[in-house]
């Protein structure tokens, strides 16, 4: 598949800082920043206020299909948009949508959906694009490919000290053996371990790894 733009993918589990990672490397370099894991979040959100049980693969499967989600780009990053309402960080990242959000996301027909959503985005300009399955199955062609982990121990620390309650290793385990486009480390990508460096160092580590000069 042939990109119509330079597309960087950054994957990585829960809490291993790809987000804050992405999001600087995305500056540094006048890219467009998406983060596909707030695409799940806002059908997660969704299905949720539908009062869905998201352990209910067929209940999740029609409330998803019944939300529009669209991601207009604000500031040189993807919002996340339902139904057209803007959800706030807030929403997206409560509680309640981090328990489930590994759920909804397991739904093969959600990541179909979403994963089209994802590569239309490319047609906008050059991106860093980071979630679970960029490299490996969104942006497969991609020669930039970054993958992000921690270790558990220190993702644990990381969503302790945010104020979440849920349980990394149990998004991990979803994450890794679902059957649609489970958590792998791409094809071809630089591994980068992000357990004891600081922002600034991981952010120069994937630059060097980019090799874009």
């Amino acid at each position: 598949m042939s990109l119509p733009n330079p597309v960087i993918t950054i994957d990585g589990p829960a809490a291993s800082g790809k987000s804050s990672i992405a999001r600087l490397v995305a500056q540094r370099l006048g890219y467009t920043y998406v983060n596909t894991g707030n695409m799940y979040r806002a059908v997660t959100w969704a299905v949720l206020q539908a009062g869905v049980d998201p352990h209910d693969a067929d209940a999740v499967r029609t409330a998803a299909a019944a939300n529009v989600v669209e991601s207009p780009v604000v500031d040189g990053r993807t919002q996340v948009c339902v139904g057209g309402h803007a959800l706030s960080d807030v929403e997206l990242n409560s509680d309640p949508v981090n328990r489930a959000v590994s759920l909804v996301a397991r739904v093969p027909e959600v990541r179909e959906r979403l994963v089209a959503d994802q590569r239309a985005l490319g047609a906008i300009g050059p991106l860093v694009m980071e979630g679970r399955d960029i490299g490996s199955v969104v942006f497969p062609g991609s020669p930039h490919k970054i993958y992000v982990d921690a270790s558990e121990e220190v993702r644990a620390s990381r969503r302790s000290a945010q104020g979440h309650a849920d349980q990394v290793a149990e998004r991990d385990r979803i994450d890794k053996q679902r059957k649609a486009s489970p958590l792998v480390i791409p094809e071809g990508a630089t591994v980068i371990d992000n357990s004891h460096i600081t922002l600034d160092q991981a952010v120069d580590q994937v630059i060097a790894a980019l090799k874009l000069a």
